[in-house]
């Protein structure tokens, strides 16, 4: 039984507390993802699964358009994604993806934009997909090449995307390009792009040791109507990392539900294990480790909720949601890692628990900000506030 006294902390309110409850019942007695398998096919069957449940009127903003409160609640979104992760990776993947791939909509978009799509998002009718990163520029989005030139009543994008999760399979696409307004981060703007948009491609579908859908995007006299420009003309940067202050949150609550899991599972191994006459439980060694693991936790949870907290409040929370991300998804590893060596052999073997962990976490490292990047932005920040 995973620990949950996280929620009571002063963070989280009633209506939160509530959710797990819901949501961790009807995970436990309906959630069911094959190891193995077409992974296309899983995750646009979780989609669905997860919108006819209700669960994705949380991934969208304004109940006008579907969602389940008039703005983005980024701790149900955090209690949402511990809980699923907790519970299975890909459950998880396919619920912040639809978050995340709408987010720039649900923020920045016109209300016909939020009309057209958001709903959809919300039922779990359409895929969404958010595709900042390129070959040559990552961590650093200022640089990216992909471009949007205006040409009447419509944009026409030349460039390719990559490391696109629900990449090829996704409906639509928000795409940040180069629009030239003024140098670096300043020229580049939004764009919703269906996914049978002439000039859209699907370059390459990239294989992950996690697997779920993700691809290279190639776009090529890719003509899309000036109305899908997501906010205004130059500020896409700004949309983008508006999104990401909310998802990235999100990245290290799915960290904390992959660590819970790899803690119980520790725990449950650690009691029945036989071992020179005892437990493994029995060894110091073994209840130190435990005690790390279970410490590393709760500080990774302290940081996850109070970014949340303080998002929701309204406040910028671009060094705190670095904070958070950068501490869970490092403490989430380290927990695991520390439980395949508890495993032994066991924990090495291909579809185990804490196997399946490991190669989960890993990727987390990286997405939406690599730990590296996260360092940089919390010395920016420092930096920048008044002596």
């Amino acid at each position: 039984m995973a620990d949950k006294a996280y929620l009571d902390w002063p963070f989280v309110e009633p209506r939160h507390r509530q959710l797990e409850r819901e949501l961790d019942a009807w995970a436990a007695s309906q959630l069911v993802v094959p190891h193995g398998g077409d992974v296309d096919a899983i995750c646009r069957a979780l989609v669905k699964q997860l919108g006819a449940a209700g669960w994705l009127r949380h991934a969208v903003g304004g109940t006008a358009h579907g969602g389940s409160a008039d703005a983005l609640d980024t701790r149900a979104l955090c209690v949402i994604r511990e809980t699923l992760a907790r519970h299975a990776g890909l459950a998880d993947f396919a619920f912040a993806m639809q978050g995340l791939g709408a987010g720039a909509i649900s923020l920045s978009g016109s209300d016909a934009q939020r009309e057209a799509y958001l709903p959809r998002v919300a039922r779990g009718d359409a895929i969404a997909a958010f595709a900042l990163s390129e070959p040559q520029a990552g961590s650093d989005v200022a640089a990216l090449g992909c471009a949007a030139v205006r040409d009447g009543d419509s944009y026409v994008l030349d460039g390719e995307k990559t490391w696109i999760s629900n990449g090829g399979i996704a409906d639509f696409y928000v795409v940040f390009a180069r629009t030239g307004e003024a140098p670096g981060a300043r020229g580049i703007s939004a764009f919703i792009v269906d996914a049978d948009t002439p000039g859209l491609n699907i370059a390459e579908r990239i294989d992950v040791i996690a697997p779920h859908p993700l691809a290279r995007l190639r776009f090529e006299g890719c003509r899309v109507p000036a109305a899908n420009l997501v906010g205004v003309a130059g500020q896409g940067f700004k949309v983008a990392m508006a999104t990401l202050d909310v998802f990235r949150t999100s990245v290290a609550a799915a960290a904390l539900g992959f660590a819970r899991r790899a803690l119980d599972e520790a725990l449950a191994h650690a009691r029945t294990r036989t071992m020179f006459g005892g437990v493994l439980a029995d060894f110091q060694l073994t209840q130190a480790k435990l005690a790390q693991m279970a410490t590393g936790i709760d500080a990774a949870a302290l940081l996850t909720y109070r970014a949340a907290w303080l998002r929701d409040t309204g406040v910028r929370v671009t060094k705190e949601a670095a904070m958070a991300k950068l501490t869970a998804t490092e403490t989430a590893h380290q927990v695991i890692d520390a439980a395949v060596q508890m495993f032994g052999g066991q924990g090495v073997v291909s579809g185990a628990t804490v196997e399946s962990l490991y190669r989960e976490i890993r990727a987390l490292r990286i997405y939406e900000g690599a730990t590296e990047v996260q360092q940089l932005i919390i010395a920016r920040e420092l930096l920048r506030a008044p002596v």
